[in-house]
């Protein structure tokens, strides 16, 4: 079984158009919820989300390649260019053209189905945009990538939810362990801030109208988001010879199925799927210093996760936080992006706080650093994503 290096990362998010601005942000607390711009708002009550708005497709590509692109994966390929660049590897090598790539996505091309819905039952208009299929398909963000970069290796899309980029980067994870790729490309792309989208949240009623505010008392629900996040995973021993920086190890992944209620979290479960990675890993809970959060906001989440890692830590759990304050709920994006996060954490030293946490809710019996972000030494973390469906998905990951 090979080692797995973590030597490339990139990110689009409402926080940054990139992995590093992303990072600053939600190490310094600074959120990136703010009021709500889209098409056809008036139809939609929320007032607020998570949006990369400085995002500019074309800046990065041509009037022609933005024909077939989605939102989501105009988002996927830009944040991997960039780490693929920062992997240092070389794009011509064959074994960068042999390399996988595994997108995780929660929806798909929404702003293609939006679009398209509406001219045809609002417009009365029969046609559509002749590429609204290849546009609006989940495994478009994989395809994409692929083609964008060259790679041959075994590509597809992952659809779990909110576990989609976890569970995309647990394969690839597997894959360069098994050796099967030494490289892959892996992570997720979310671009769903629709009207259309937004309602069909609202009508869950698990929209906060103000802000997320995970692990706070005066929490009121979660906050949707968009963005990309792609790493690069690579055989450890391959990495090291062509002399790579490799900002952390990836040493575990756990994942399973509550089998029970369509969207209530289940303690035992995702307690189960965090033992797992850490077994995976082949070690003992004690080494973990760090879980950052799946840490959506709503009540529900904040006491079933808590008492799920109280229950596999035991009475000295490490310390918590969550992203969603800074990064709001991007869906299939999500889990990439907190990986990315976990990996500059561990690679920095410094566990990012809880942004909007006002009013720590400690009856959870957790520590989820709400005062800022704080250096400490630690030598692994856990990133937890859990999805409608009772879909659990949990990586491992250890300083470099």
């Amino acid at each position: 079984m090979n080692r797995v290096a973590i030597t490339g990362l990139g990110a689009v998010s409402p926080a940054g158009l990139d992995a590093s601005s992303t990072w600053s942000a939600v190490c310094a607390g600074q959120t990136a919820i703010r009021p709500l711009r889209i098409d056809r708002q008036d139809y939609v009550t929320c007032p607020i989300a998570a949006q990369a708005f400085d995002f500019d497709p074309t800046a990065h590509f041509t009037a022609k390649q933005l024909v077939p692109l989605d939102r989501f994966a105009q988002m996927a390929i830009v944040a991997a260019r960039e780490a693929l660049a920062d992997s240092g590897a070389d794009p011509e090598s064959p074994v960068v053209r042999q390399a996988a790539a595994i997108v995780g996505v929660g929806v798909g091309g929404m702003q293609t189905l939006d679009d398209a819905y509406y001219r045809v039952y609002h417009d009365d208009v029969r046609r559509v945009h002749p590429l609204s299929v290849p546009r609006l398909m989940s495994n478009a963000a994989a395809s994409q990538v692929s083609m964008d970069l060259g790679l041959r290796g075994i590509t597809y899309s992952v659809a779990s939810a909110c576990a989609s980029g976890t569970h995309a980067i647990g394969q690839a994870f597997q894959l360069v362990r098994s050796g099967a790729s030494r490289i892959a490309l892996c992570g997720g792309a979310e671009a769903c801030i629709t009207a259309g989208t937004i309602i069909a949240w609202d009508a869950l009623r698990v929209l906060a109208s103000d802000t997320c505010r995970p692990f706070s008392k005066n929490r009121s629900g979660l906050v949707l988001g968009e963005g990309a996040a792609m790493l690069v995973l690579e055989e450890w021993d391959h990495a090291v010879a062509r002399g790579a920086t490799i900002h952390a190890e990836l040493l575990g992944f756990g994942a399973n199925a509550d089998a029970g209620d369509l969207t209530s979290p289940d303690q035992d479960n995702i307690g189960a799927a965090m033992a797992m990675a850490i077994a995976d890993a082949g070690m003992q809970p004690a080494a973990i210093g760090y879980v950052n959060a799946h840490g959506t906001g709503t009540t529900m989440n904040d006491r079933v996760e808590s008492a799920a890692i109280r229950a596999v830590f035991g009475d000295r759990p490490p310390l918590v936080s969550s992203s969603k304050g800074v990064l709001g709920h991007s869906l299939g994006a999500t889990g990439a992006l907190e990986a990315v996060v976990t990996a500059m954490a561990l690679r920095d030293q410094i566990v990012p706080p809880t942004a909007n946490c006002t009013e720590p809710d400690y009856d959870l019996g957790v520590d989820m650093v709400p005062d800022g972000a704080r250096p400490t030494s630690f030598s692994a973390a856990l990133s937890n994503s859990f999805a409608f469906g009772g879909l659990n998905a949990v990586l491992l990951l250890g300083r470099a």
